[in-house]
């Protein structure tokens, strides 16, 4: 497969973050992004760096800039839209040491950068055909897996999950008189499920009607407080997002995919594969056999890790209905209806 070449010329002017983050409803991503240029600049003369230009369209929340060391070798330069996930990021990375990962060289966490080796943006596991890209996702994540070092940094599933049991509390309360529980939006112990406080802005009049959503937002909740009671002694560390767009091409000596971006958390690896099996989840529900494609799906991706399918699937439905909520309520319609249709197949 041929790789993409860029040209090695600096840019003109300083890095500019991508237009996505300038003009983010979160008022918080907005100030982290217009700092991001005056913070390259200062990285690049502590860590004597050569800037190159922006990724574009780049990450949700981050900014990365491929760069060059003093030496000419090619790096990447990560900002982290919240500065305090590049410490767990860094530690993750450097428990796996390239195995299946990107290197990470250089950690500033008050900064919240990373200096890590540089792979091919442009290039992620959506270019292959669906059934390869699953494949190669697997094999990514095999070599993920292992057992987190003693007095590790990371989250466990439950701490994890109950950001987004909150938030879907929240957005859509049990019960009709409910205002569910406090927490997200605008809870500041996680950032993920953050939602658009621009002024005018009311998420809540982004989702169809509460009650119909409710039947499939208790469903996920049960099933959560279920799998998290009869949860396996399984306890590795994984990547937390781990997907076709989080596994970037490397040169063809390094490996022929490498993950990047990880949210790190420890746990089962049902919980990792769920976010796996609802890749694409518009092209899963494109057709009249889109219950029996999803089962199928799930089926063999179960199988192929040796993972119980219930548990895979109760994981999976919960995750594809929070991001589909979550899509929702920030303005993305199209890939929440999608997610929850899906979700509503399994």
């Amino acid at each position: 497969m041929p790789l993409p070449v860029f040209p090695h010329d600096p840019p003109a002017g300083r890095p500019e973050p991508p237009a996505h983050l300038v003009h983010s409803p979160r008022l918080a991503v907005r100030r982290r992004a217009a700092g991001f240029p005056a913070l390259v600049e200062a990285l690049a003369e502590r860590w004597e760096l050569i800037p190159e230009r922006v990724v574009v369209p780049g990450g949700r929340t981050s900014m990365v800039v491929l760069v060059r060391t003093a030496g000419g070798a090619p790096a990447a330069l990560k900002l982290c839209g919240r500065p305090e996930r590049a410490g767990t990021e860094h530690a993750a990375l450097r428990t796996w040491d390239g195995r299946g990962a990107v290197r990470s060289w250089r950690c500033d966490p008050e900064a919240g950068a990373l200096l890590m080796e540089r792979l091919h943006p442009a290039v992620t596991l959506r270019s292959l055909p669906e059934a390869k890209a699953v494949l190669e996702t697997v094999s990514v994540g095999r070599r993920l897996w292992v057992e987190p070092e003693p007095g590790h940094p990371f989250p466990d599933v439950a701490e994890r999950s109950a950001a987004g049991a909150r938030f879907l509390r929240r957005m859509v309360p049990p019960d009709p008189s409910g205002t569910g529980d406090p927490g997200c939006p605008g809870d500041p112990g996680d950032g993920r499920f953050a939602v658009p406080d621009a002024p005018g802005t009311d998420p809540g009049a982004l989702l169809p009607d509460p009650g119909t959503l409710r039947p499939m937002v208790r469903e996920a909740l049960d099933l959560r407080a279920e799998l998290l009671a009869t949860a396996p002694a399984e306890r590795l560390l994984l990547h937390g997002r781990l997907c076709q767009g989080s596994v970037l091409a490397a040169d063809p000596d390094r490996a022929p995919w490498l993950a990047v971006g990880p949210e790190p958390v420890v746990g089962e690896r049902a919980w990792e594969l769920a976010r796996v099996a609802r890749d694409r989840p518009e092209d899963l529900v494109a057709t009249s056999a889109g219950p029996v494609r999803v089962r199928r799906a799930m089926d063999r991706l179960a199988e192929s890790v040796e993972v119980d399918r219930e548990r895979l699937r109760g994981w999976t439905l919960f995750r594809a209905v929070e991001a589909g909520v979550l899509r929702l309520v920030s303005g993305d319609r199209l890939g929440g209806e999608a997610l929850l249709e899906f979700a509503s197949r399994l």
